[in-house]
């Protein structure tokens, strides 16, 4: 493709290093510029309109204009434009906003700390484990246990928690004491004739196993997403929580549940916790924390944590971690209006009363030839596209045809993400209404019909 020299599209090109992006294809067929939103919309700089299918990137809850979100924003930063929280100093955002957050969580967590995003929490949690380890005594039981096909961050550590190769090539990842188990993924992992409950049985025994093979004075933690978002949009099979969480009791591990895609009403409850019946040792939050309006985090510890980490402090002078941003006043104030929003509008309540619709047409386009599963909760799913349906054999990866099924139904209207396996993710904001559902779902299986025109498939 070729670009005015000075346009916006070629001043991308040669001055702005892309995430997660193709670099070389970049330079070919440049960006997409995305230059307003409106709620559930954004707008391109042709004026082109796109129904916001995977929230941005799973993060904007209230859609791309809410005013109050401004408000808040605009109000702090005449205020306090910037407070930190180092050596006993505070400010009222951040105290209100921890205040409102624990109230909250699952009642296991008592503290939050506060970090810029998802990646530097998870970062965070390593930080913690390794220090309340070290503190009890017990300089060994360091090891982390992630899942494969995982997605936990990109930072050093968090990517090492990541089970995703593309996190890892030319990064020398992951680090030692990072492990990888067999992820909940029963399209593919179950046995012929294998129920839920027994896969669940099997995939426990196998982290017992790794546990034992280690040794579990030198495992430290599970961490998991309730729903694998990344990976694929994997929800958890029946008692699989429940015979993992076992496993870690057991074996005196402590378990991290990664909400950072699931929480905030995403699963239909405020938490995923919830939705699963977990009780983690530490939660880490992001994305709908502030709507993705802006950057926040955080790492969040149960109190046994806590009084750890408190009397380690106190032999060390200092709990020696932090960052300049940590509970920013602006951030804050953010996040704070954004879950008052939340309790306000009832958006749980919203997510549950449009959840059914939204899940009854994901699950039909589980009947279309190139899908060989459809699968989601509450407002997050996906399709996983297959050459051969009966045989649930996956494409070529080289072939990129998830990739391609985004980019025509971005044509259509609709803005939706390619994940492993050729699958493509649907995850709208919190504040979808029906007619909108079907909107969204109609431009996607308008993209995959004409993907399958291009494989040569009849519909």
């Amino acid at each position: 493709m070729t670009f005015q020299p000075n346009s916006p599209h070629a001043r991308d090109v040669r001055y702005h290093l892309h995430p997660y992006t193709n670099l070389k294809a970049h330079e070919e067929q440049g960006p997409l510029i995305i230059e307003r939103g409106e709620g559930v919309y954004v707008f391109d700089d042709s004026g082109k309109r796109y129904l916001e299918g995977l929230a941005g990137l799973w993060c904007t809850g209230l859609g791309f204009s809410e005013e109050r979100l401004a408000k808040a924003a605009y109000e702090q930063m005449r205020k306090l434009p910037y407070a930190h929280s180092f050596a006993h100093r505070s400010h009222p955002a951040v105290i209100d906003l921890a205040e409102k957050l624990i109230s909250l969580a699952p009642d296991s967590i008592s503290k939050v700390f506060f970090t810029n995003s998802g990646s530097e929490a998870n970062d965070t949690q390593v930080k913690i484990v390794r220090y309340y380890n070290n503190v009890r005594g017990r300089p060994e039981k360091k090891k982390i246990i992630a899942r494969k096909g995982s997605y936990h961050g990109i930072t050093l550590a968090s990517a090492s928690l990541t089970g995703l190769a593309y996190a890892h090539k030319f990064f020398d990842l992951p680090l030692d004491g990072f492990l990888h188990t067999e992820a909940p993924h029963p399209y593919h992992g179950a046995e012929p004739g294998e129920s839920e409950e027994d896969y669940a049985s099997r995939l426990a025994q196998m982290l017992d196993d790794m546990i034992v093979a280690e040794g579990p004075d030198t495992v430290a933690a599970f961490i998991a997403e309730p729903v694998m978002g990344a990976g694929g949009v994997m929800p958890p099979p029946a008692t699989y929580f429940e015979k993992i969480q076992a496993v870690l009791k057991k074996h005196d591990v402590l378990f991290i549940a990664d909400e950072v895609i699931c929480g905030f009403g995403r699963t239909g409850n405020m938490f995923a916790c919830e939705t699963y019946g977990l009780k983690p040792d530490m939660l880490t939050v992001a994305k709908q924390l502030s709507s993705g309006y802006l950057p926040i985090a955080g790492a969040m510890v149960s109190d046994e944590i806590y009084q750890v980490l408190k009397e380690g402090s106190a032999e060390a002078g200092t709990f020696g971690t932090g960052y300049t941003y940590t509970g920013h006043p602006v951030s804050a104030a953010v996040a704070l209006e954004t879950l008052n929003i939340y309790q306000e509008r009832d958006i749980v309540g919203h997510v549950r009363a449009v959840m059914g619709r939204f899940q009854e047409r994901l699950m039909a386009l589980g009947e279309h030839p190139l899908v060989g599963e459809a699968r989601g909760v509450g407002l997050i799913g996906a399709v996983e596209l297959v050459e051969d349906k009966a045989g649930k054999r996956n494409f070529d990866a080289a072939r990129k045809i998830g990739a391609r099924a985004a980019q025509l139904c971005q044509e259509e209207g609709v803005l939706l993400r390619p994940l492993a396996n050729d699958t493509v993710a649907a995850c709208p904001p919190l504040i979808i209404e029906p007619a909108q559902v079907e909107e969204l779902f109609d431009g996607f299986t308008r993209g995959l019909d004409r993907l399958a025109g291009e494989l040569g498939v009849a519909v």
